[in-house]
């Protein structure tokens, strides 16, 4: 049973912060605010003022960042690492050239009569960025260019599970950005009971198919909600960093279960990217999993959560 529930939108998506103890709800809220006010300002790709952006505006020069930049950058990398590259932060060139270059509601607003001119090219590659996380300098080569959308939301929902949860002294949180879920705490009985869906606009305690977990983070990555026409051609917000193009392949929808979100995060956007082989490397990955092919079929692969709730 859900004790206390808020939502608002921020970073371009819905946000739910949900309390297992109504006191904690409005102290919760407020750390969750901060953190992504913080968030925004450190590494939004659609603010000509936050270090990111900054950062982008200046290649060949080395640039000493903020800490929570760092940690984004940081994190972004070690994607890259896990993933062979299929989730690479050097994709933000090739996003933009597909017409994701500002906020998404006014991506989707321009309509199919504004056509893109798309070619095959493999991003120049996380290798490129030359970061040093003990001094935090970062410096770019010209033509590199960051994009953090694979993992920011997933790293801010951590961060503000976490901080909500220290603010909120007692109980249990969880943190929703966008359908990337991070839980803290002592979580409710029985275990979160979290609602799976395409669209993370919908309400986390509304009916549908749910799992039930304790703690740690859920991720769903998804061509079918940020997508956009140009022209003839449906695009969308996931890139494969081979071809700098949209992914293409046979499932439309991944949602993971891991420790943290963020590692939920880097898995179901991997695998979206990787095609026909993200099953295969999912098990191998001892992750649980739910894939959804473009015709609706329904795959569930590793211990995928009991909807029923946790056992006692």
């Amino acid at each position: 049973m859900i004790a206390a529930l808020r939502s608002w939108k921020a970073l371009g998506t819905s946000v739910h912060v949900l309390a297992t103890e109504a006191d904690a709800l409005a102290p919760a809220s407020t750390a969750v605010r901060e953190v992504l006010e913080d968030v925004d300002r450190a590494y939004s790709r659609f603010r000509e003022d936050s270090e990111l952006s900054r950062l982008n505006a200046t290649p060949g020069r080395t640039v000493r960042v903020s800490p929570l930049l760092a940690t984004a950058i940081g994190a972004a990398q070690r994607a890259a690492r896990l993933t062979d590259g299929a989730v690479d932060p050097t994709i933000g060139h090739a996003i933009r050239v597909a017409g994701y270059d500002e906020d998404f509601s006014l991506v989707a607003a321009k309509g199919p009569q504004q056509e893109v001119k798309l070619r095959a090219w493999r991003v120049p590659g996380w290798q490129a960025i030359r970061f040093d996380p003990q001094s935090r300098t970062v410096l770019l080569p010209a033509g590199v260019e960051l994009d953090l959308g694979s993992t920011g939301k997933a790293l801010a929902a951590d961060l503000a599970a976490r901080t909500a949860l220290a603010a909120a002294g007692v109980g249990g949180v969880l943190v929703s950005l966008g359908g990337d879920i991070a839980m803290a705490g002592t979580p409710p009985s029985g275990g979160w009971r979290i609602r799976i869906a395409e669209d993370s606009r919908v309400s986390p305690d509304a009916d549908g198919e749910v799992i039930c977990l304790p703690a740690g983070g859920v991720a769903t990555s998804s061509t079918t909600i940020r997508r956009w026409m140009r022209g003839a051609a449906v695009l969308h917000h996931i890139i494969d960093p081979q071809t700098s193009l949209p992914a293409t392949g046979p499932f439309r929808t991944v949602t993971v279960a891991a420790a943290t979100c963020l590692d939920a995060n880097i898995a179901s956007t991997a695998a979206i990217v990787r095609g026909e082989a993200a099953i295969d490397w999912l098990l191998s990955c001892h992750l649980p999993a739910r894939l959804v092919e473009n015709d609706g079929t329904i795959h569930y692969i590793g211990r995928w959560p009991d909807p029923s709730g946790l056992a006692a």
